[in-house]
């Protein structure tokens, strides 16, 4: 049994020179929110909180970790992460809601889970992939992150890189994404897939009548077309009036809400970030129950490496065909972290055999980007 003694937050910014824009906000940097736990062994694990919003999301989450659950941690027996995931998620109800922060505390929470399975999957001397029954270590990868200016500029690049699938940002008047999805088309070869992100930009009237005018395109989905917390009803009678699949799930939570798309069959792929909500305690169950419901687990991810690479072990052990999306942006916290295990020549990533995530973060590459909270 592992006793935890000691719990590090580092936060992390990457200014951009192009920033990445979605129809609800601009982002100028990319942040980082690392996490090590170490054990009274001396062993540590490694975890990523989501932090990409608000602009000071990393530093408020970093404080959380400090004032919250540092203290809870310190000194904490680990029978099993799933029990302290409970663990944590009993103790710190109150305060979710007292402070109306239950989002910034689950993603603390996801992000301390992944670095506990790290960590024992590391005393274990296990893969995660593997410990979670996964049997394919070569994942399937897809160019995220494709902004509405100049959009064939950034797939030619990704075409050099063997990216075969692509999901473009949309939501910037339909004329527009038109052009762009138009653009994109005519340049990415007729058996590549396409994908576009409306990051919630419509409401359900202005979802049906643009959908219908994307329905030519033959995308692959259409994600978050309404925003994620409209009514079932809602979601329903957009899955009725398009014939194009619909995704959605980075802003969905709990075991509940995603069981009610499955019963319902909305949608046919689903998109929960690990970083974000469950860890790997949660996750894990989350994607076999999205699999036995015939619908597809593609994880949502848009963050640095450790994020990404718990991503693809969760993808991994669903043991399905889904797709794990990478930003295609330039990013060290993302590049100088996962190393080698992006196989770019071959448009996919390749999970070591190496115990826990199978990465260890090379700090001092990173230290130039490292910001005090």
């Amino acid at each position: 049994m592992s006793i935890l003694k000691k719990v590090d937050v580092f936060v992390y910014r990457y200014p951009l020179d192009n920033p990445v824009i979605t129809s609800f906000g601009i982002m100028n940097n990319r942040p980082l929110l690392l996490l090590k736990v170490t054990d009274n062994n001396g062993i540590e694990g490694w975890g990523e909180i989501w932090c990409n919003f608000p602009l000071t999301g990393a530093e408020h989450r970093a404080k959380l970790v400090d004032n919250v659950f540092s203290p809870l941690l310190t000194n904490h027996e680990i029978s099993s992460p799933k029990e302290t995931f409970a663990f944590l998620t009993n103790k710190t109800k109150i305060l979710s809601i007292q402070s109306g922060e239950p989002g910034p505390i689950a993603q603390c929470i996801a992000g301390i889970d992944i670095a506990l399975h790290d960590l024992i999957a590391k005393k274990e001397k296990v893969p995660l992939w593997k410990k979670f029954g996964g049997k394919k270590k070569i994942i399937p990868i897809y160019a995220s992150g494709i902004n509405p200016t100049n959009p064939g500029l950034i797939v030619e690049k990704a075409l050099k890189d063997n990216f075969k699938a692509f999901k473009l940002k949309i939501g910037f008047g339909i004329e527009k994404d038109l052009e762009n999805i138009k653009e994109i088309n005519n340049i990415i070869p007729k058996n590549y897939s396409l994908m576009v992100d409306a990051n919630q930009a419509w409401d359900l009237k202005e979802a049906i009548k643009n959908c219908n005018k994307l329905e030519k395109f033959d995308l692959n989905w259409v994600e978050e077309p309404i925003p994620a917390d409209s009514s079932l009803k809602d979601w329903k009678l957009l899955s009725e009036k398009t014939n194009i699949p619909l995704a959605a799930g980075e802003n969905f939570s709990g075991h509940e809400e995603f069981s009610k798309y499955f019963r319902n069959k909305v949608f046919k792929y689903l998109q929960p970030d690990i970083a974000k909500w469950g860890g790997f305690s949660e996750c894990i169950t989350l994607v076999k129950k999205i699999k036995k419901n015939r619908v597809t687990y593609c994880p949502h991810f848009l963050g640095g490496g450790i994020g990404l690479i718990a991503s693809a072990h969760l993808l991994s052990a669903s043991n399905d065909n889904g797709i794990l999306e990478v930003d295609v942006n330039k990013n060290p916290l993302r590049s100088e972290i996962i190393s080698d295990m992006l196989i770019q020549d071959k448009g996919c990533l390749e999970l070591s055999d190496k115990p826990g995530l199978g990465c260890e973060p090379n700090l001092k590459s990173i230290n130039k980007y490292l910001v005090a909270h």
